[in-house]
């Protein structure tokens, strides 16, 4: 307990004197499409030559806040495909549109370089694999982030959490299950009115430990039993850990074994190249992501994550052969799999990612992670952990799963050896995100979040209000 007092103070002395120091300054407009006039997802809008940064909602708007000693600084807005958008921040219109015009290369355009050059999908992103010990980071580093958390069922928003996380890395050399660690720092929002049938998670969690479920029966189960197995669920489901130490860290962890990008992806994936676009006046490959000869899995413990077939897109720098951004989707392909994604969640879509990365000193950091997936939270009746069927009464497909999100933005880079190590030894480093925490305001004051959409500001209004009535 004296370590969490600890590490929790030190982690709001910190920003305290922060806060003090470094008044922010907050930008706010609107990205879209010189031509069509259509706003612009997930733009990059970050501060020149520094860690400062966030992207754009569905709406096309941002918000950032800016250090006071950056206000002399250039603001950059980025998206690929697009010409980017340069401003020194005092001569920003703050509340502006920014329109941004296509810019792409030209595919059969050839360059004389002293290594030839792959001209396949295939051979380019191989060559990106070779490279990443050196794209990647090479040294440990702390990444400062804003973690959103939705779920919600086919008509309403069922749970929000909003969290500061520290993620800590050792380098790409080491292996990302023993020398990876995240810890949840603060909670900005937390509410949960889930309606979850926890018995048949109860059965689940009894056979993931090795004991027999057998007839069980409400009455006879405890509450703290029930509530430890729905922790187990959401953590096997949508835990951290699993997001960025297991394979669907997919550059990060491509030299583990098994990786879904390793040494045999090929065996797995085929990569077609589409076109040469441009990013921030760099030129990028535009790689379409196939399927191989083999089913892909994630060998996720308790959960059968097999019998998938991959599809999406790769994003390469041209020049180095970096990642620069990953869209990935795993869909049901075996027949167990189809039949399983079918009757459980009524879409063949199980897994879908996209990674963002930023090139800051030469080096690729992760910028945005969306994460969906669909979890299982109403499936039995109320005795047993038996599968309704659709001819039941009471059956609603929509209220048998939920659609569960997870969006990460990395907010600040630190690297320097001494602070790291500092946090490294003080923080408690739980990644327990589902654990409600006190409320800091001063701490949320100077934090870059994610902007919500139109929708999804009417829709989180409708859950709190909904958690009020339940509280009262």
């Amino acid at each position: 307990m004296k370590n969490i007092r600890k590490s929790h103070f030190l982690t709001l002395l910190f920003f305290l004197i922060t806060a003090a120091t470094f008044a922010q300054s907050e930008l706010k407009g609107k990205v879209a499409d010189f031509l069509t006039f259509q706003p612009i997802e997930s733009a990059s809008v970050y501060i020149k030559n520094t860690t400062v940064g966030s992207i754009t909602n569905a709406d096309g708007n941002f918000v950032l806040k800016v250090p006071q000693q950056n206000l002399q600084d250039t603001l950059v807005i980025s998206s690929i495909g697009y010409k980017s958008f340069n401003v020194v921040i005092t001569e920003f219109e703050n509340g502006s549109d920014i329109y941004l015009e296509e810019d792409v290369a030209s595919l059969d355009e050839v360059v004389i370089v002293a290594d030839p050059r792959p001209t396949t999908g295939n051979g380019i992103v191989q060559k990106a694999i070779e490279k990443l010990p050196g794209n990647l980071p090479e040294v440990a580093y702390l990444q400062k982030g804003f973690l959103r958390h939705k779920e919600r069922n086919k008509k309403e928003y069922k749970w929000l959490i909003e969290s500061a996380i520290t993620l800590y890395d050792s380098s790409y050399a080491a292996g990302a299950k023993n020398y990876l660690k995240i810890n949840v720092d603060e909670t900005r929002k937390s509410y949960d009115l889930r309606d979850i049938d926890s018995l048949f998670t109860y059965s689940a969690y009894l056979k993931s430990i090795g004991s027999k479920a057998g007839n069980i029966n409400k009455n006879t189960v405890k509450t703290s039993a029930l509530i430890e197995a729905i922790k187990w669920n959401d953590s096997r489901v949508n835990g951290l850990g699993n997001l960025f130490k297991g394979r669907l860290n997919i550059v990060r962890n491509s030299d583990v074994s098994g990786a879904l990008f390793g040494t045999n992806t090929l065996e797995m994936h085929q990569f077609k190249l589409d076109t040469i676009l441009v990013d921030n006046g760099r030129k990028l490959y535009k790689i379409k992501i196939e399927k191989g000869a083999d089913f892909v899995g994630l060998s996720t413990p308790n959960i059968y994550n097999e019998g998938f077939e991959p599809k999406g897109w790769i994003y390469i720098y041209y020049d180095n052969y970096a990642i620069k951004k990953v869209e990935y989707e795993l869909i049901a392909a075996s027949d167990v799999q189809k039949r399983r994604s079918k009757s459980l969640f009524d879409t063949q879509t199980i897994h879908k990612l996209v990674i963002t990365y930023k090139d800051y000193n030469g080096k690729m950091y992760p910028n945005y992670v969306y994460y969906e997936t669909p979890k299982l939270v109403n499936t039995g009746d109320r005795s047993s952990d038996r599968i309704k069927t659709e001819a039941e009464p009471g059956f609603d497909k929509g209220e048998q799963y939920y659609y569960t999100v997870q969006e990460i933005l990395f907010t600040d880079i630190i690297r320097d050896p001494e602070l790291v190590s500092q946090e490294l030894l003080q923080n408690n480093w739980d990644a327990d995100v589902f654990s409600s925490k006190p409320y800091n305001a001063l701490f949320w004051e100077n934090y870059n979040v994610l902007l919500e959409s139109k929708e999804e500001q009417k829709l989180i209004q409708d859950l709190s209000k909904r958690a009020s009535l339940y509280k009262e």
